[in-house]
């Protein structure tokens, strides 16, 4: 799990608590139940005129993979490639077969499978990146979803504003009420941009985040799978896959390979 998530949105909050105190305010004026559902509703409504209500329903899909940190063990990817590398140059291609079932990682167990049976260098590369290609457009939808609400939130927190203040003015005989009733209409917009900046557009980036990290492994076994088809020295393929990675992670890339 990443906590960054979690952590990231209980300590804004309590920042921004924090601020109202040490501002001589009372947290609880900050309180309006009404321009709660005002921006969660009304913003969520708007999502579901925007999207499929299937899309919606998945919501918590998209959440889980913002508050889960994948770990996809690029070394011991790179070390398995290197290791099939060696025995389709000792054994042949066809020696590959027996392997895959051992391959846990569906997307490279796949890639072997078409270079066991032949396939065309060209065909291989088309059938993998358009496998990655699908895979990004489903990232896409998750980060479409939680970008429009981040634009929608806050408009909704105006919404609220507006709202109120209609209704301030339509007691403006009464001028004791006038300033607590522009303060209550400003905390719809004040919730707006908490919701949108605190949690909306932060779960964005970390789907981003997510997207290219995933990619990232794709095109390491992509480029594996094309060298083993072409028969590429195993060091040669070993260098160029550690390539991908930062290089504080290839020290972990050559010790994992020492270990098998």
């Amino acid at each position: 799990m990443d906590l960054g998530t979690i952590v990231g949105v209980i300590a804004g909050g309590l920042m921004i608590i924090m601020a109202i105190l040490t501002s001589g305010g009372n947290p609880l004026s900050f309180v309006d139940i009404p321009s709660f559902f005002m921006v969660l509703g009304g913003s969520f409504s708007a999502m579901l005129v925007a999207n499929p209500m299937s899309r919606m329903l998945g919501l918590m899909k998209f959440l889980k993979n913002a508050i889960n940190m994948p770990n996809y063990e690029e070394e011991r990817i790179i070390s398995s490639l290197v290791n099939f590398s060696e025995k389709a140059r000792r054994e042949g291609l066809l020696a590959l077969e027996d392997d895959l079932e051992e391959v846990e990682e569906e997307f490279m167990r796949k890639g072997i499978q078409l270079v066991v049976d032949g396939t065309d260098p060209e065909i291989i590369k088309s059938i993998l990146y358009n496998d990655l290609n699908q895979i990004q457009e489903r990232h896409q939808i998750g980060i479409k979803l939680f970008d429009d609400w981040g634009k929608i939130a806050p408009a909704f927190g105006m919404i609220g504003t507006l709202a109120g203040l209609i209704s301030m003015l339509a007691n403006i005989e009464d001028k004791s009420a006038i300033g607590p009733g522009m303060s209550l209409a400003l905390v719809t917009t004040m919730y707006g941009a908490i919701f949108a900046n605190l949690v909306l557009i932060p779960i964005r980036s970390k789907l981003e985040d997510r997207d290219k990290m995933e990619t990232l492994v794709k095109e390491i076994i992509i480029e594996g799978i094309l060298s083993i088809q072409s028969g590429d020295n195993p060091r040669i393929l070993e260098t160029k896959l550690i390539s991908f990675l930062p290089p504080n992670r290839r020290e972990a890339v050559l010790a994992e390979a020492a270990r098998e």
